[in-house]
């Protein structure tokens, strides 16, 4: 692949499916670094590819200048914060579907992805298969006519999840190829399912969209089926195609020449034989590996990049909101219409292409500067200043008299306290601009910062952090540690809960037990 050749990513996640991504980057030369928890994982990996980095600290790979792109093959739910992080240490990145598990933070990674000139892609596998491919072709060349209906069916025994039901898990695939082909976004969706071995995962789905051309659109996906099908119809005035991604090779993409002819006013079938339609042999796998790559290389968008992620997603969002209504229609036009939904005092003022998510309130004398970006359920406290361009997570909560200049990130749930203080370049000269030397700092979920703090810039304070009143960190700050002193020195570790951990990295108020993880700490697992 040439102009490739220096391109390095890591893979974080290397279970069921990230082995396969690790395998492929391997292939292609491309392959730095696996982060993975499990420990024996990790220890398979070096063994296979001694060349490759292996580390269960995800830090240490956003720290690593040599890592060009991310690949993250994680559970679902933490999609949106491991993609965060990486567009925010200026890492290209790739994530399996969903992109997020919402909309709001799959626009809020978009965002960051176009403000830092990063690239991010969302791994809907089907776009990249030779069949699927050649089948676009031919539509895009009016070999079909027009479409009537596309139906598909996703069907299997097993692999069953628990953190997500069958929509989510199945279903993206082919919404992605059914709003590939669509070229439209439908009027509405329609979702009815079954749950049959956990009360609240649907185990059996079947969603209907309905576009506003007239196109339907069906997907049928189950887990509960006794052999695997995974196949692809598409009915137009002058052909059918049948994309079968389960059949032998020469079969896995045939049209079908099948015409209505009117007799005395009666509509007659007239079947003609099959054409199979001869496609490349190639792993699809490989060729959305070899994608991110060049993407990588040349800075042109995905084919599957994130607006055409966050497309799928509004239509799972609407399929699982119509489930839990029994089968309502959910109308994309009215689901995702914007309302000003938080609150902003009038002695504060924000600037126009700032996103404000649900729920936030900007109290007194605030200014949130342009490109910024802020969560859901926020609380910025009086005479605040935020911006230009910073992102803000859901639930954080800034005191009076702070300023958030650019460069500096918080995750959500953040605290910070009344007239602490971050900087953002190291050596300030009030006659030499420096912005161009900016040394980004990045606060990560749940960390507190006391009154009175300075945080020196370029470093991170990690999740659940606490930081003293007063305190000046210069070095950043492990998870769960606690900061105290100028400088900022380590006196021990603190729950989530914000008690003092004991001597046993336990925690008397809650209950909760801890251990080593990496530099931080991480809950036992029970």
């Amino acid at each position: 692949m040439s102009g490739n050749d220096a391109i390095k990513v890591a893979v974080v996640g290397s279970g069921y499916w990230g082995r396969n991504l690790v395998r492929n980057y391997a292939e292609l030369g491309a392959l730095y670094g696996v982060c993975d928890t499990n420990e024996q994982s990790l220890d398979a990996f070096r063994q296979k590819y001694p060349q490759a980095r292996c580390t269960s600290n995800y830090l240490d790979l956003l720290g690593d200048d040599a890592v060009r792109g991310i690949v993250i093959a994680t559970p679902a739910e933490t999609h949106f914060t491991l993609a965060r992080e990486a567009l925010l240490s200026g890492k290209d990145v790739f994530v399996e579907k969903p992109l997020a598990l919402n909309v709001g933070e799959a626009e809020e990674l978009r965002a960051i992805a176009e403000k830092g000139s990063r690239i991010l892609m969302v791994g809907h596998l089907l776009q990249y298969h030779s069949a699927f491919i050649r089948l676009k072709e031919l539509i895009r060349a009016g070999e079909l006519g027009r479409i009537h209906y596309i139906y598909s069916n996703r069907l299997s025994f097993g692999k069953i999840r628990r953190e997500e039901d069958i929509m989510w898990s199945f279903a993206p695939h082919d919404i992605s190829m059914i709003l590939t082909l669509a070229q439209e976004e439908p009027e509405y969706v329609m979702a009815t399912g079954g749950n049959y071995l956990h009360k609240k995962i649907a185990d059996v789905t079947t969603t209907h969209l309905e576009f506003p051309s007239g196109l339907k659109a069906h997907v049928f996906v189950s887990w509960l089926h006794p052999f695997k099908e995974q196949t692809l119809v598409v009915v137009a005035e002058k052909n059918m195609a049948v994309f079968r991604d389960t059949a032998p090779w020469g079969e896995k993409l045939l049209l079908y020449p099948h015409n209505i002819q009117w007799h005395d006013g009666i509509p007659v079938p007239d079947k003609k034989d099959e054409t199979r339609v001869v496609v490349d042999e190639s792993e699809p796998l490989k060729a959305e590996c070899s994608h991110f790559l060049e993407c990588m290389a040349t800075r042109k968008a995905p084919i599957t990049d994130a607006t055409e992620g966050i497309g799928v997603l509004k239509i799972l969002k609407a399929g699982q909101d119509s489930l839990n209504s029994n089968g309502k229609r959910i109308f994309l036009k009215d689901a995702y219409a914007k309302p000003r939904n938080y609150t902003v005092h009038e002695s504060s003022y924000v600037d126009g292409d700032v996103l404000i998510g649900e729920g936030t309130k900007v109290w007194h004398f605030s200014h949130i500067l342009s490109g910024s970006r802020i969560g859901r359920g926020c609380s910025i406290g009086q005479n605040v200043v935020v911006g230009p361009d910073v992102s803000l997570g859901s639930g954080c909560k800034i005191q009076n008299n702070v300023s958030i200049y650019k460069g500096v990130n918080l995750e959500e749930n953040v605290f910070c306290g009344p007239s602490m203080v971050f900087t953002n370049v190291f050596n300030p000269r009030a006659h030499i601009p420096r912005m161009d030397e900016l040394r980004p700092t990045l606060v990560k979920r749940g960390a507190t910062i006391g009154a009175n703090a300075t945080i020196v810039c370029g470093y991170t304070i990690g999740a659940y952090a606490f930081v003293g009143a007063g305190a000046t960190v210069t070095r950043g700050a492990p998870d769960h540690a606690l900061m105290v002193g100028n400088p900022a020195k380590q006196i021990g570790w603190m729950c989530e809960c914000g008690n003092r951990l004991d001597g046993d990295l336990a925690c008397s108020h809650c209950g909760q037990a801890y251990e080593r993880h990496g530099q931080g700490l991480k809950p036992k697992a029970e």
